[in-house]
Order: structure tokens, then C-alpha cells, then sequence
């Protein structure tokens, strides 16, 4: 009987071709994804947050006195405008009264706000289906998912924040791949791991990178390119150092309303990426989960359920 691995890895296999158009996200939605990508001050969320909890009213006030009810200069509200991509308020307040406009109209219904907490998973909520966008066309998932199948070794790269994502991706790569090298350490330790990878065949390197972004990962990312390595970039931002040197960067959003991020996206973005290395070689797939499936019954590595 196969195990719940090996049944996902039959039972998944990622296929091409987009889906239907997506109904239109409600206006608090459409609100925090505009507001959740850039990495905004305090006082910049102060004012995210009142426009989401007051968007049909907010939207028609001019920039004094959303200052005002905000209790922020106008100058902060300018810049909260440009942070969130717009060229200034007028601009943003243009693309506010839109959202409202439909919501007044009886667009899709609002969800409870509730508490911060619940305010925290609407968040990832929103990250997750801005997602679910993306994979509409799964295209470059499934083609960098067999670049990575076929890097031997595979080098995956996460430090400081990023370690748990990177630790999350090397220990399932390894169920399916027959090399794979975690570096958590920068610096030289990060330098010699590259040249060694790229000394022993590898041709790709999974490199994760998290709010705040660390001068550590952007040498590394450098360091991988100088060694004759090419780097796939789990991150947040489409835009930027890192993206910059990246030769693909998948953004994902991550849940920033907590003191610390929460990264629900960017684990489902690494979940797609090892489904699309499975289906790059089944019959290895098979083969080693198999193995697995054996050596943990022998050695009774977990409890029956």
C-alpha cells in the first residue's frame, strides 16, 4: 500500500494550462493586497489599516483630512501613497473611491473583521489567493521545478529568518532527490558550500529570502552566480537587490500584521516547487520514497497512527 507521500506524488502532478477568469476579491481584500506587498512604516499601516476599516468614507476625503482622522502629517500620507505604488494621493485616492464605488454598489460581501489575530489570517488569506492567481498558469513552476530535479547536487539557501523555510524544502527534497545541501551560514561557510556544489555538478541553487533582507543572502546569491550557479529566489518582492540577481524570483506575499512575519504563501510556493520536482522524474520519485518507505518501517522512525 503506498504511503501518503508516494499516493500525493501519483495523485498531484501539476499540468499546464490556465483556468477561468477569478471572481472579483471583495474591497477589504482588494485593500490588503494593495496594502500587504510593499513593507510599509507604523505609521504607514496606521493609515492601510484605517482605509481598510473605513474604505467607503475614506476614499472621498481629501489628504488633509484623512491626515486628520489618521492623526498623521500629510506628508506621511504622500508617502504612503508612493510606498503603495501610486505616483502620489490623488493618484491613490482615484483607485479608493473605485473599490468603493462597488463596494456601496453591493459588490462582494465583507468579511467580519474581527480581532488582530483574525485580522492576521484575512492577511494570509489574501496572500494565499493572490497566489492561487499566480498558479493559474503553472508553466515556470513545473520548468524550474525539473531544473532543480536535474541539479545534482541541489543547493538550498536560507539564512537567519529564512532557515526554517530552507530546512522545510531541503529535508522533503531529499525524500525525492539524491543530493541535496542545506546553507544556513553566510559568509565564507556560504562561499565554500557554493564552489564545492558547483565543483561536484550542480548547476542550480533554491535560495530563500525573507523580510529583512540580509546583505549575507545577497552576497550569497552573488557568490552562486560568480561560481557558475543559477538561482531561483523564493521571496517577497517582485522588485529588487535580490530579485535583481536572481535568474527567476517567484514573490510571494508574506503576513506582516504580527510582531514577527508569518509565511503561509512563500511554504506553499516551496510545497509547489517540490510537487514539480516530483513530477519531473516519477519513476526516481517512486523509486526513493519506496526506499524510504522501507528503511523507516525498519527502523520504526514514526508512530502508527
Amino acid at each position: 500500500m503506498p504511503s501518503p507521500q508516494q499516493a500525493r506524488a501519483q495523485a498531484s502532478a501539476i499540468t499546464s494550462g490556465k483556468t477561468a477568469p477569478e471572481v472579483e476579491a471583495a474591497p477589504t481584500s482588494q485593500l490588503r493586497e494593495l496594502f500587504d506587498g510593499p513593507r510599509l512604516s507604523p505609521g504607514q499601516r496606521r493609515i492601510a489599516q484605517y482605509l481598510i476599516e473605513h474604505i467607503t468614507e475614506a476614499a472621498f476625503l481629501s489628504i488633509t483630512e484623512l491626515a486628520d482622522r489618521v492623526g498623521v502629517s500629510q506628508p506621511s500620507v504622500t508617502r504612503f501613497a508612493g510606498a503603495v505604488g501610486f505616483s502620489g494621493y490623488p493618484a491613490l485616492r482615484e483607485r479608493l473611491q473605485s473599490i468603493a464605488l462597488k463596494a456601496l454598489a453591493g459588490g462582494p460581501g465583507e468579511p467580519d473583521r474581527g480581532n488582530e489575530l483574525q485580522a492576521a489570517v484575512d492577511a494570509e488569506l489574501a496572500n494565499l489567493e493572490n497566489l492561487r492567481r499566480d498558479f493559474a498558469d503553472p508553466d515556470r513552476v513545473i520548468h524550474i521545478g525539473r531544473e532543480l530535479s536535474r541539479s545534482t547536487p541541489l543547493t538550498v539557501l536560507g539564512l537567519r529568518i529564512a532557515e526554517s523555510l530552507a530546512e522545510y524544502f531541503g529535508y522533503a527534497a531529499r525524500r525525492i532527490h539524491p543530493d541535496v545541501r542545506l546553507v544556513t551560514r553566510g559568509g565564507s561557510v556560504a562561499y565554500d558550500a557554493l564552489l564545492q556544489s558547483r565543483e561536484a555538478g550542480g548547476s542550480w541553487v533554491l535560495a530563500f529570502a525573507m523580510p529583512r533582507h540580509s546583505h549575507e543572502t545577497l552576497q550569497a546569491v552573488r557568490v552562486a552566480h560568480r561560481v557558475g550557479l543559477k538561482v531561483a529566489l523564493i521571496t517577497d518582492l517582485a522588485l529588487g537587490p535580490l530579485a535583481d540577481e536572481a535568474d527567476v524570483t517567484f514573490a510571494t506575499g508574506t503576513g506582516s500584521r504580527l510582531v514577527f512575519d508569518s509565511y503561509a504563501a512563500p511554504n506553499v510556493m516551496a510545497a509547489a516547487l517540490l510537487q514539480a520536482m516530483t513530477d519531473a522524474d516519477p519513476e526516481r520519485t517512486q523509486a526513493r520514497l519506496e526506499k524510504y518507505e522501507q528503511v523507516s518501517d525498519q527502523h520504526q522512525f514514526f508512530v502508527r497512527d
